[in-house]
């Protein structure tokens, strides 16, 4: 799996581990979308939409949740 962009959801600090959440968050989008020219035809539509805002935010924060229990929160 040397070529994975998702190796492992190990990391060493918990900074990193936000980092690794907000790239999962992107590449869930990019899954789900993956047509460049309608990910960037949406953006202004979204960058200023409060509640698409809060939503973006809960997915990273699912998806820290989700790395700091790989990490045994950095205990």
């Amino acid at each position: 799996m040397a070529d994975s962009w998702l190796p492992t959801l190990k990391t060493d600090t918990p900074e990193e581990g936000f980092n690794l959440a907000v790239k999962m968050s992107r590449i869930g989008v990019k899954v789900t979308q993956p047509d460049a020219a309608v990910r960037d035809r949406l953006r202004p539509e979204y960058a200023e939409d409060a509640d698409a805002l809060i939503a973006s935010s809960q997915v990273i924060a699912i998806n820290f949740q989700t790395v700091a229990a790989a990490n045994k929160y950095w205990l």
